[in-house]
C-alpha cells in the first residue's frame, strides 16, 4: 500500500512525482528517526520502463521516489533529501547536466551521490566534470546498476 506523502512529511506532493504503489513504503528522510535507516533512492528518467527496471534491479532495502523530468527531480531532491540519485542525461524540462549542476550548487544536496545514466558517450566527461559520482552507459546491465548503487552508498573503500 502506498504511503500518503502529505500525511508522512507534511506539505504537498511535487507535481509530476511518481510513487510506485508496490515499492514505496514511506519517505525515509521524514521517518528515519522512527523507522530506522532505509536508503532513499530518487530515480529520474523520462522512460517509465527504465525507472521500473532500475527499481527491480535494486534488491536491497531501499525507499524509492521517481521523477520523469529534470524540474521534478530537483523539487523532489530538495523535499526528500535522498541518499542517492540515479539521473538520466536526456530529460524534458531540464537536462541531466543542468540538474547535476544545480544539485552541486545547493548546499543541502551538494554531497548527495549521483549515478548518471547516459546514452550519449560524449556527455560522460561533462557529467564527471559537473560532479557525478559515477557515470554508466545506456543500455546498462541491471546487475551493474545494483552494484554501482551498493558501492556508492557504502562509501569509499
Amino acid at each position: 500500500r502506498a504511503t500518503d506523502f502529505e500525511s508522512v512529511c507534511g506539505g504537498s506532493t511535487p507535481p509530476g512525482a511518481i510513487f510506485p504503489r508496490y515499492a514505496f513504503r514511506a519517505i525515509s528522510a521524514c521517518i528515519r528517526a522512527v523507522a530506522g535507516f532505509l536508503a532513499t533512492v530518487l530515480i529520474c528518467d523520462d522512460e517509465p520502463s527504465l525507472r521500473e527496471l532500475i527499481r527491480i534491479s535494486l534488491n536491497g532495502d531501499y525507499e524509492f521516489a521517481e521523477a520523469a523530468d529534470g524540474i521534478t527531480c530537483l523539487e523532489m531532491a530538495r523535499q526528500l533529501r535522498p541518499d542517492l540519485i540515479i539521473l538520466d542525461m536526456m530529460l524534458p524540462g531540464r537536462n541531466g547536466i543542468d540538474v547535476l549542476r544545480e544539485l552541486r550548487q545547493d548546499a543541502d544536496l551538494a554531497e548527495t551521490p549521483v549515478v548518471v545514466l547516459t546514452a550519449q558517450p560524449g556527455t560522460r566527461d561533462d557529467a564527471l566534470r559537473e560532479g557525478a559520482t559515477r557515470v554508466m552507459d545506456k543500455p546498462f546491465d541491471p546487475d551493474d546498476v545494483s552494484v554501482a548503487v551498493e558501492e556508492v552508498l557504502s562509501g569509499p573503500t
